[in-house]
C-alpha cells in the first residue's frame, strides 16, 4: 500500500458526509459508559497480560514506522451497514489529516486492527499482534470521537485522568465511585511526551464518570466547578502526542 494510494483513499473517504448517526448528543465517556453498561470490560481498555500501560510503547506495543508513515492495516466487519462503516472510516481518516498514522485496508498482513460490533466500546492498549479486536457496538459506539478514542488506545495511549502526573491537576474522589470500578482510576506510569494535562482531550473521562451517587468522581484542582470530558474530537494535545510518539 503506497503513500500515493493512501492519499487517494484519504481524498475519497474524507468526502463522505456526516450522517445523523454521528451526532454528538452527550460527552464521549457517557456514550462509552452507556454502551458498556452490564456488558464487556469495566472500562474501555482490555488489559493484556503481556502489556503494561504506556511504557509498553518502548518494549513492543508500538506500531512500526516505514519511511515517513506508520501504516496500520484495518478490517471492518461486514455486519455494519454502509453508513455505520463510513462513521468508522471518517474516524480513521481524521488521523491522516494531522498525524503520520496511515490506515489502509488489510490484505494479507498478520498484524491489523479489526473493527466489529462487540459487547460495547473497547480496545486493547497498544499493538498486541495478529488480528487485534476493536469493539464498536452498533448501538452506542458509532461516533467519530469514540472511534478516535478507541484507536488512540490501540496506538498505546491511556485515559488522561490516569497519567502519571494527574495528582497535580485533579482529585479523584474514590468515595463517590461505584464499588468495583476503582481500578479505572488507578494512576499509571505513563510517558506524557512533554505535553500538559488536557481537560479537552478525547481521552478525558467525564467529571461524573462511574459515580455511584451523582457526585463528581474527578475534580479539577485549579477550578473545581470545571466540567470536562465533552470533547467531540481529538484535541491539539492528542494530536501532538501521536506525532511525538510515532512521527
Amino acid at each position: 500500500m503506497t503513500p500515493a494510494f493512501l492519499f487517494l483513499l484519504f481524498l475519497s473517504l474524507s468526502a463522505i458526509p456526516a450522517g445523523a448517526a454521528d451526532d454528538e448528543p452527550e460527552d464521549d465517556f457517557q456514550k462509552i459508559e452507556k454502551a458498556n453498561e452490564g456488558v464487556g470490560p469495566s472500562d474501555d481498555v482490555v488489559w493484556s497480560r503481556l502489556r503494561n500501560a504506556d511504557p509498553c510503547t518502548k518494549t513492543g506495543c508500538k506500531w512500526p514506522k516505514s519511511g515517513r508513515y506508520v501504516y496500520v492495516p484495518v478490517s471492518i466487519s461486514s455486519t455494519y451497514s454502509t453508513a455505520e462503516r463510513n462513521i468508522i472510516i471518517r474516524g480513521l481518516v481524521s488521523f491522516h489529516r494531522s498525524t503520520c498514522i496511515r490506515f489502509h485496508w488489510r490484505s494479507s498482513q498478520s498484524h491489523y486492527l479489526h473493527f466489529y460490533s462487540g459487547s460495547g466500546c473497547w480496545s486493547y492498549l497498544g499493538r498486541q499482534g495478529r488480528g487485534q479486536a476493536v469493539s464498536l457496538r452498533k448501538n452506542g459506539c458509532l461516533y467519530t470521537s469514540t472511534v478516535q478514542h478507541e484507536v488512540l488506545h490501540a496506538l498505546g495511549f491511556h485515559h488522561e485522568h490516569v497519567r502519571s502526573d494527574r495528582d497535580d491537576y485533579v482529585d479523584i474522589l474514590f468515595q463517590n465511585i461505584v464499588p468495583g470500578r476503582e481500578r479505572n482510576f488507578q494512576k499509571r506510569p505513563t510517558h506524557n511526551l512533554g505535553t500538559p494535562y488536557d481537560f479537552e482531550s478525547v481521552m478525558q473521562y467525564g467529571k461524573f464518570a462511574f459515580s455511584k451517587n451523582g457526585q463528581p468522581t474527578i475534580v479539577s484542582k485549579a477550578n473545581p466547578s470545571l466540567n470536562f470530558g465533552r470533547s467531540g474530537q481529538m484535541s491539539e494535545n492528542d494530536i501532538a502526542r501521536v506525532n511525538r510518539l510515532y512521527c
